[in-house]
């Protein structure tokens, strides 16, 4: 008897870590056009690109949508995390494992098309404002680019395009062209009423980021599905249903 209850309790120990591991979960944050909650339901550009990833891996974890700084601290303390869509900088590369990139996308800033055009970044840097969101990645870019003529007055994204819309403003910075589409349509802003100046301020490619536990296994799977969904254009597809429409 005290022979079997050594022997159970060495399976206990072998099984447990195994037995008690976290189940993989998958994080974004709100972000549209590519994470975003509609409807109840999470959806989005990359939302659809892990969607697809996960039915070529026959993988079903769950994905949750919670805020921006929760998604990043739990991708960071929770075992078995994966979190879209990231951008990957120097600092962030050895605290994740890495899959993409699953988008790549540039920001420029707009105006209305009916207003003499600006062209090139000296005249953008002339320009009599430009407004942007209050915080975030844009304006503290520009402020280091040397741009003295920011408005960061915009509480969200929306609010860049209606002030655009109204004339309290000349330029908007804030969003990828897929972002620009997201909100001419949340708006209902025709086709060819906003100029993309030819002024590229930013270029960022997104991924999806593994917490340093996740198995390597896990990890090149989701790779290769994704250059199979590349391969085999189902990723350009899913790309354009998130384009700006046609002048």
């Amino acid at each position: 008897m005290k022979h079997l209850t050594l022997i159970a309790m060495l399976l206990c120990v072998l099984q447990g870590p195994q037995a008690s591991a976290e189940p993989y979960k998958v994080f974004t944050e709100e972000w549209a056009p590519y994470n975003y909650q509609e409807n109840d339901q999470l959806t989005g550009m990359t939302t659809e690109i892990v969607q697809a990833i996960m039915a070529l891996t026959y993988d079903d974890f769950e994905m949750v949508m919670v805020p921006s700084m929760r998604a990043s601290h739990l991708l960071q303390s929770r075992p078995r995390s994966i979190m879209y869509s990231m951008f990957r900088t120097p600092a962030r590369e050895p605290l994740y494992k890495w899959v993409g990139p699953i988008v790549e996308e540039s920001i420029h800033a707009w105006q209305l098309a009916n207003v003499p055009s600006v062209n090139t970044l000296e005249q953008l840097q002339a320009a009599e404002r430009i407004t942007t969101r209050h915080a975030g990645l844009m304006p503290d870019l520009l402020e280091a680019m040397g741009f003295d003529n920011l408005d960061r007055s915009a509480t969200e994204n929306l609010q860049l395009y209606r002030m655009l819309l109204i004339g309290r403003t000349p330029v908007i910075v804030g969003d990828t062209d897929a972002g620009v589409a997201y909100y001419s349509r949340q708006l209902n802003i025709a086709p060819g009423k906003l100029r993309r100046i030819p002024v590229e301020l930013y270029r960022a490619s997104l991924y999806i980021a593994f917490s340093r536990d996740c198995e390597d296994e896990v990890v090149a799977a989701w790779a290769q599905a994704l250059a199979h969904l590349r391969d085999s254009g189902e990723l350009a597809r899913i790309q354009r249903r998130y384009e700006l429409p046609a002048p």
